[in-house]
């Protein structure tokens, strides 16, 4: 009895912590409760009524297992901690979600885990999948997009996109944010759950969706290999491939699936086919893969049966609750939109009220100015009338003095016609002289060249009759002429010399004429000049008179019409004041002249 009674007594219940996809739940469990009991647990717990999709998974050594409902818990290869820890996980994936999954609790897990895996690259997704993705998970979260409410960067806490999509494009977290957001903004009226199903039909289609991946070998050439299974059957695959299947037995093909130790066999229905072997690594891992492969193929037999009494209440029910919520979504939908127009009009109202407020007081200032401005108006009329009286008086005096300059006018045209013909006979006048000028300077030039020309005539004949008388007339003297008195020679070279000099005294008193005859007729032109100069100042002075007293008439006509119209106006233009400019252009040529 001592002994006995020394012993520890066994603990009746042990602590089990269980998590699920967004929830931790503790338990205190019986020891002789089985898997079942602790599943149904859960299920309760979390109001699960789908629970051939789902199990307990925990942690063995270097992978894991599945809770069997059929033994106990502790009987189990469970860990030895106190809370013992399991993941309540789906373990079978449906074929169509938007078919199978009834309840939305059962929904919302599924996305949870589907949504995981995708982040955790479990699950292979394309960059603009990933996108669509995200803004799926974003209604979910968010519901409607409002910008007022959803500022810029109201995504940077949260993990939407998978780490690889991240790095493959250098793009920052607001440019991802901008292109989720604009996706989200489409998905306006959609409720939580239906953003979930939606995320999960485009999920459903991914490629490495649903699918345990087992690592095995062929045969004895250990030829290594993934072995995948899922919904629709098991497939292999290559190591660094697990998109596309080289080679894949649908459940609807299988006859049998067995394992001896390491090594497992699948029996195709079709006899004439070969047996497919491959070799685990662990027992456990055969175990498991058999496993889910006998669940998933009850499940596969159990989709192409007619659903049973229970799923077919719990497909009713779901039906009538999403009418039901669909129901009352509309009806706060049409409140919310019946809210939102009541607020517009509210807005509108006001806005009308600050309007018209704004408008009486606009119109009270502005019949105040009238008011003033009437006032000024009629002393503005006074004086106007004043100033109307003194402009016509102004107006006679002008239209006097136009009629006075009209005359004043004529007889200056007169004048500067006459002035003109003075012109024109000066302008002619002084052709001539540039003519006779031009002809006497060239006579000049000629008189010079002969004069020039005479001097070397005489200066050679000088030089020649020297010559002559000096050596020629001794000779003819003494061979030629008779004998003479004495006084004979003398009185023969007195007469030669005598006609020599008469001779060059004719042409000397030639020369003198001709100059004389020059310096005649350059005085002649000189006198001729200054009288035409005479001409030319007295023409001038008389232009510059004419056009001063037409400058002051027509300032006294603008001052006059200035005073009559009570403006600034343009300066009068005269019809003359480019005739004066020819004028002038033209006494600057005779004084060149």
């Amino acid at each position: 009895m001592s002994i006995l009674g020394l012993k520890k007594k066994q603990p009746k219940t042990f602590k089990v912590k269980v998590i699920t996809m967004d929830a931790e739940v503790e338990f205190s469990c019986e020891v002789k409760w089985k898997g079942k009991d602790l599943f149904d647990l859960v299920c309760r717990t979390v109001g699960l009524r789908e629970t051939w999709f789902f199990g307990l998974r925990y942690t063995v050594k270097d992978t894991y297992a599945w809770l069997k409902q059929e033994k106990r818990v502790l009987d189990q290869e469970v860990p030895k901690d106190s809370p013992i820890t399991f993941h309540f996980l789906a373990k079978f994936f449906p074929e169509k979600v938007e078919e199978e999954l009834v309840q939305e609790i059962t929904q919302h897990l599924f996305f949870l885990q589907v949504k995981k895996q995708i982040l955790d690259e479990e699950i292979f997704c394309s960059p603009e999948a990933s996108v669509l993705l995200a803004s799926y998970a974003v209604q979910a979260k968010y519901g409607d997009y409002d910008p007022n409410f959803h500022k810029p960067g109201f995504l940077a806490q949260d993990e939407l996109l998978p780490k690889t999509v991240l790095m493959q494009y250098q793009m920052t977290a607001d440019m991802w944010e901008e292109k989720i957001t604009a996706w989200y903004a489409e998905h306006r009226g959609i409720a939580r759950d239906e953003a979930e199903m939606e995320y999960l039909k485009i999920a459903q289609d991914l490629e490495m969706y649903g699918v345990s991946y087992f690592a095995i070998t062929q045969n004895k050439r250990d030829t290594d290999l993934l072995l995948g299974v899922d919904a629709q059957g098991l497939h292999i695959y290559s190591p660094n491939s697990k998109l596309n299947p080289n080679k894949s037995f649908p459940w609807s093909g299988i006859r049998n699936i067995s394992y001896s130790e390491k090594e497992f066999t699948i029996k195709p229905l079709d006899k004439k086919k070969d047996v497919f072997k491959f070799y685990s690594s662990q027992l456990r891992v055969n175990k498991l893969i058999l496993q889910l492969c006998i669940g998933n193929h009850d499940l596969f037999m159990r989709r192409r049966k007619v659903d049973s009494i229970e799923v077919q209440q719990m497909k009713a029910q779901a039906k009538e609750e999403k009418a039901r919520k669909k129901m009352e979504r509309q009806i706060l939908a049409r409140e919310k939109q019946m809210r939102e127009e009541a607020e517009r009009a509210k807005e509108e109202m006001e806005r009308r009220l600050f309007q018209l407020q704004d408008e009486a007081r606009l119109a009270n200032e502005a019949l105040l100015r009238s008011e003033e401005t009437a006032d000024l108006l009629a002393e503005k009329a006074q004086i106007a009338e004043e100033e109307a009286k003194l402009l016509a008086h102004k107006a006679a005096e002008a239209e006097q003095e136009r009629q006075r300059l009209e005359v004043t006018a004529m007889k200056t045209k007169e004048e500067k016609r006459l002035m003109e013909q003075k012109m024109r006979e000066a302008e002619q006048l002084a052709v001539k002289l540039v003519e006779q000028s031009e002809r006497r300077l060239k006579e000049a030039d000629h008189l010079k060249q002969d004069l020039s020309e005479a001097k070397d005539a005489e200066r050679r004949a000088k030089q020649k009759l020297l010559e002559i008388t000096k050596t020629t007339y001794p000779l003819i003297a003494a061979y030629s002429a008779p004998p003479a008195p004495p006084a004979a020679p003398e009185a023969a070279a007195d007469f030669t010399y005598e006609s020599a000099s008469m001779r060059l005294d004719f042409k000397d008193s030639d020369m003198k004429r001709l100059s004389m005859e020059i310096e005649r007729e350059r005085l002649e032109y000189m006198e001729k000049s200054k009288h035409l100069q005479d001409q030319l100042k007295e023409l001038k002075s008389e232009i510059e008179s004419l056009k001063l007293e037409e400058q002051q008439q027509q300032a006294g006509v603008y001052t006059l019409h200035s005073e009559a119209a009570g403006y600034a106006q343009e300066p009068v233009y005269s019809p003359h004041s480019n005739r004066n400019s020819a004028y002038m252009s033209q006494m600057a040529y005779y004084e060149e002249v």
